[in-house]
């Protein structure tokens, strides 16, 4: 099995980066999720591993060999692309064994993988339909069952589950981890989806024009935002974030913003001076029903909206003072009793808020 390794990689396009110093090495058998909004470069990345887009710069290894200059071909890569790219007038069977028939693999040989591949993915009943008889759930299947039978060095996985319904993109999702924790080979998978790149990878990427925004296991990320458009990108609903400064006022720090005066641990701010213009940044999930007025991180609010979403209640807040229509999203267990126009107080969980610097987006605690 092998590594995928990424040194610097950059893809132009006349003065255009479309990908920007791209570096990441993959352990073996790692499943890598490349998330990130439409034309953040992630599919890019994910044709230059394949050798379907040349490299601009830098060099691409797959198991310890520099594939850079190679034709796809030479790659012993397997990619899933978003539509499924099946043969309509050959059977599962055949559609399965194709690329094995075009490097003279024996027949025998090709049985036996075809049928692994076939148990492997519980379309063994299916091997004697065409793609017209398939659902889309079925089809994927047997396009991710196309890319095992080649045993390959790594799986290239570029949105295989976006035409699929929501159920079964849940359903497909799940067989996807099941199929990696059992085959043990590398995975490089391209979503937009956050939820996706969350319970799929082991470590997540995530692209913004071009360029890494961060790199690690999807609690890390999840838990420890490396700047504004992580924070905002991943979790849902997306973490709240009000404007503000940084107040040093008897011996301790204060985050100053219309409607709120509340003191932050020191650590969250890092060297940021007094007066500093930050954004704080909240998840839902850590605002709350203030339970006692004693309380000190807390901020008096009316219920602009409620949604109801079954064992939890989203709720959104209009701090009171505030002008600027800023909004707090506050997620908690089912809520029957508030109401539209309702007047909270609600705290903030300081242990789990975090600071970013206004201009440059970074998280402050680094």
């Amino acid at each position: 099995m092998g590594v995928i390794t990424l040194n610097n990689v950059s893809k132009r396009y006349g003065t255009q980066a479309v990908v920007d110093n791209f570096d990441l090495e993959m352990a073996e058998g790692e499943f890598i999720v490349l998330v990130g909004p439409s034309g953040c470069g992630k599919s890019t990345t994910l044709r230059m591993i394949a050798g379907l887009e040349e490299v601009s710069e830098g060099r691409i290894f797959i198991a310890g060999k520099d594939v850079t200059d190679l034709a796809p071909g030479e790659r012993n890569i397997a990619m899933v692309f978003q539509n499924y790219a099946l043969y309509p007038h050959k059977s599962v069977y055949e559609n399965l064994a194709f690329g094995l028939r075009m490097r003279k693999i024996p027949d025998a040989e090709i049985r036996d993988k075809v049928k692994w591949a076939a148990q492997m993915l519980n379309i063994e009943n299916l091997l004697e339909r065409k793609p017209r008889q398939l659902s889309g759930g079925q089809m994927q299947r047997v396009s991710l069952g196309r890319a095992l039978v080649r045993s390959p060095e790594a799986f290239l996985l570029d949105e295989p589950l976006s035409n699929l319904d929501a159920k079964l993109r849940v359903r497909m999702r799940e067989e996807i981890a099941q199929l990696h924790k059992r085959v043990g080979t590398n995975m490089v998978y391209v979503t937009h989806d956050q939820v996706e790149a969350m319970t799929l990878g082991d470590r997540i990427v995530i692209l913004n024009h071009g360029k890494v925004q961060q790199v690690g296991k999807p609690l890390e990320v999840y838990d420890h935002p490396a700047n504004l458009f992580v924070a905002g990108f991943i979790g849902a609903p997306e973490m709240n974030q009000i404007p503000g400064t940084l107040e040093h006022r008897n011996g301790e720090i204060r985050f100053i913003a219309t409607g709120l005066d509340i003191p932050v641990p020191a650590h969250k701010a890092g060297k940021a001076l007094s007066g500093a213009s930050v954004v704080l940044g909240v998840r839902p999930e850590h605002v709350g029903i203030a339970e006692s007025p004693d309380e000190t991180a807390t901020v008096s609010a009316t219920v602009g909206m409620v949604e109801q979403m079954g064992a939890s209640t989203l709720t959104v807040l209009n701090p009171e003072g505030d002008t600027s229509g800023a909004r707090l999203r506050m997620l908690t267990n089912r809520q029957d009793g508030i109401d539209e126009g309702d007047r909270l107080r609600v705290r903030l969980d300081l242990a789990q808020i975090h600071l970013f610097d206004q201009e440059s987006g970074n998280n402050l605690a680094g």
